[in-house]
């Protein structure tokens, strides 16, 4: 989003935005975000050789098993020769220093727009997009379309095949 508002962006460059199940709203990520950062660094730092004991984890901190395993698709198996340990792919440390700021939005509603075509996928459970965001949302992007898939946060990897059908549908438009 921040992209497509950027006064630097030449206007050849993007013709079409997909935004999943955040807005541009300004306010702090949720405890959520830094309690699966929490259960990931809990993960490293047991030293787990294998997903199972992985999951085993983090079913203390999430019930679901769809989002265990998308979270756990960042953990890496250790290579040949190396710790016998996993890790994950992404720097949890930075992560879970930085989330406060990750809520902040760089620009204001009446100080940048962009007016191509704008898709807005949202979870059914999700508040991540809600009716006190999306008219914000249509103040930076007029030429938007909100659709809402049965799901959580993680809708592309809760309902994967409708989510490329949808997107699919809107990238073909003409």
């Amino acid at each position: 989003m921040a992209a497509a508002l950027s006064p630097d962006l030449p206007p050849e460059v993007l013709s079409k935005l997909i935004v999943v199940d955040i807005s541009p709203a300004r306010g702090p990520m949720g405890d959520e975000s830094k309690t699966y950062l929490k259960a990931m660094k809990e993960i490293e730092h047991k030293q787990v050789k294998t997903r199972k004991e992985a999951d085993e984890i983090l079913q203390a901190y999430e019930p679901d098993v769809s989002i265990r395993q998308f979270l756990l698709t960042n953990l890496d198996k250790a290579p040949s020769g190396a710790t016998p340990h996993q890790k994950f792919r992404i720097p949890l440390d930075i992560l879970y220093n930085a989330i406060d700021g990750i809520g902040d939005f760089p620009y204001e509603p009446d100080h940048r727009k962009w007016e191509g075509k704008t898709l807005f996928v949202k979870g059914s459970k999700s508040k991540y997009i809600n009716r006190k965001n999306i008219p914000i949302a249509k103040e930076y992007f007029p030429n938007m379309e909100v659709i809402t898939l049965e799901a959580g946060h993680w809708v592309h990897a809760e309902q994967p095949v409708e989510f490329v059908n949808r997107v699919s549908e809107f990238i073909l438009q003409p």
